[in-house]
């Protein structure tokens, strides 16, 4: 809440700013924060530098709100189309697209900063990497029904960049790193088709391309198949890493909540995909909480 003493047209241009950024909505900062916090805790072996933390942590948070922008200046001429975009900022105008341009971009410096100053020369080599994968991914939607893998490709470069800068000057990325990047990828498909399958007719209208459009009647199945990958990668990661039984009952509970999931969208209707696509946050957390406890007491 802003205070009273503020003028009304800052406070109306500060609350437009926040909805572009999604500020106001942090479900994808904590599905991008928990595999994050996955790769510091294991490269750190259960210890990571509490620099890494905060410069990952906000790294996460501007990444994200980045992402958010340049999103809506891609799909500006198409929100308004779609029952659950059609309010936000840009395309409504209350936000110029030369604005989301701006913020993106300088979110995108402040991220880079970071890393140039308190990271280590690998990490901010993938920083490249990440910066232009989030720019990529809104315009694929255009040209591919795989738009939900670019953003797992995003979504997911956030772990080879923790792994680098935990591991130091000397680290390097193993396989466990990748093992880590690709379950994540995985899970960030199929958490973002629950995701497209909420706004599936409106995007056949408009001709916006998903996974949800391309896996047609057998979405269910086939998020189910990726869900069960994530969770076998994630059991080879417990393997090489000789971790136990709580991050294995952090990977039970993820089991458990993909199965809920499933159960919410059984109807394939708005809000039950919605609620499924949410509750991804639960199943990151459980196997980030299971981690730490795991290598706590280890």
């Amino acid at each position: 809440m802003l205070p009273e003493a503020v003028p009304e047209h800052i406070r109306s241009r500060l609350t437009d700013y926040a909805q572009l950024l999604r500020i106001n909505r942090p479900i994808g900062t904590l599905l991008l924060l928990w595999p994050t916090y996955w790769a510091l805790w294991l490269a750190g072996d259960g210890s990571p530098g509490i620099g890494n933390v905060i410069i990952f942590t906000l790294g996460v948070f501007f990444m994200r709100a980045a992402g958010c922008a340049i999103n809506d200046f891609a799909d500006r001429d198409w929100d308004r189309h779609v029952k659950r975009t059609r309010d936000r900022p840009l395309t409504t105008g209350r936000v110029n697209p030369w604005e989301a341009v701006a913020l993106f971009a300088g979110l995108c410096i402040v991220s880079f900063l970071m890393v140039v100053l308190f990271t280590n020369t690998l990490t901010l080599y993938l920083s490249f990497g990440g910066a232009l994968l989030a720019f990529i991914y809104p315009f694929t939607k255009r040209y591919t029904h795989l738009p939900q893998l670019f953003l797992g490709a995003a979504f997911s470069w956030a772990i080879p960049m923790a792994w680098a800068a935990e591991a130091g000057e000397a680290g390097e990325l193993n396989q466990v790193t990748w093992l880590l990047f690709t379950a994540n990828v995985l899970w960030t498909v199929a958490y973002d088709t629950f995701y497209a399958m909420v706004d599936r007719d409106d995007d056949l209208k408009v001709g916006i391309k998903s996974t949800a459009i391309l896996f047609g009647d057998a979405d269910r199945a086939i998020i189910g198949a990726l869900q069960a990958m994530v969770v076998l990668i994630l059991i080879i990661v417990g393997n090489r890493y000789e971790l136990g039984s709580f991050y294995y009952l952090g990977l039970v509970a993820m089991a458990c909540l993909f199965t809920y999931q499933q159960y919410l969208a059984k109807d394939r209707e708005r809000d039950g995909c919605f609620k499924a696509f949410l509750n991804n946050n639960w199943a990151g957390f459980a196997v980030f909480t299971g981690l730490v406890i795991d290598l706590l007491i280890s």
